[in-house]
């Protein structure tokens, strides 16, 4: 989960917080700590004998162990304006941005569990939830699909695609589009989330680390890659569940065992 909206599900923060001042807040910890920090593009990753190198926009790091945490974003219905009115009407977090929506209607788009998880969290805050997929069921377990069809406040409309945005200053409405007639219906919300999958930022490494069928890097719980020395941590990696929480854990995780690799070869 990227850190650039309120952040309601993290320990500690009764009210919330920005998900930006969390980054801060985190960043300024580490560096009181010895950590430094440098801001640079990253242009390539590679390995040479035992050190890792990262080539970048500033010059090139050298290091013997390397956690990749580069996240993964979420993918877009490529519409025209749909970048332009994110925070304006346009979701990719129901767990994040949710709560701005309390007693209005939102358009959910998406089948899987993803989906269907923000539908229901919505349904709680929302006063209607319109939940967009483009086939005739929904490809979530059947026990999120249960929970939905008792939802008394949540719709369907199946065989369907958003293929516009009404807007002003802010979201208005969407326009769905019915794949099996043709027929386009306008919908008037005051927000659309959109779960149609993630895309992991892979490109990177994608030629250097063993992937999943997804593209999400292979770590287990201990975060090793398939390159020794090399670590995955937060959205990035192959895993259940994709919060900030998680991805805190795995940094933990990841530094206790790159100070275990380090040892190791030192040893050695």
């Amino acid at each position: 989960m990227a850190l650039t909206n309120q952040i309601d599900n993290y320990p500690g923060f009764v009210q919330g917080i920005d998900g930006f001042d969390l980054g801060q807040n985190m960043l300024q910890q580490a560096e009181r700590f010895g950590a430094e920090t440098r801001l640079t593009e990253v242009l390539q990753i590679q390995s040479e004998g035992d050190w890792k190198a990262v080539k970048t926009s500033e010059g090139d790091f050298y290091g013997k162990t390397l956690v990749i945490a580069t996240g993964a974003n979420p993918k877009s219905l490529g519409l025209p304006e749909e970048q332009a009115l994110v925070g304006r009407g346009v979701n990719y977090c129901a767990a994040c941005d949710g709560m701005f929506y309390k007693d209005k209607t939102v358009v959910v788009v998406g089948g899987g569990n993803s989906a269907a998880e923000d539908a229901l969290l919505l349904s709680r805050v929302a006063k209607k939830v319109i939940l967009v997929h483009r086939r005739q069921r929904l490809r979530a377990t059947k026990i999120y699909q249960t929970r939905l069809e008792e939802a008394q406040n949540v719709s369907f409309v199946w065989d369907s695609v958003v293929n516009r945005l009404h807007y002003q200053d802010k979201l208005t409405g969407v326009t769905v589009v019915n794949q099996q007639t043709g027929e386009e219906t306008q919908i008037d919300c005051d927000g659309i989330f959109i779960s149609i999958g993630r895309t992991p930022a892979t490109t990177l490494v994608e030629q250097w680390l063993p992937l999943d069928k997804d593209g999400y890097i292979i770590a287990d719980e201990t975060t090793k890659t398939g390159v020794a020395g090399v670590f995955a941590v937060g959205d990035v990696r192959k895993k259940a569940v994709r919060q900030v929480v998680t991805a805190v854990s795995d940094g933990a995780i990841a530094v206790h065992f790159a100070e275990e690799y380090l040892n190791s070869i030192a040893g050695g």
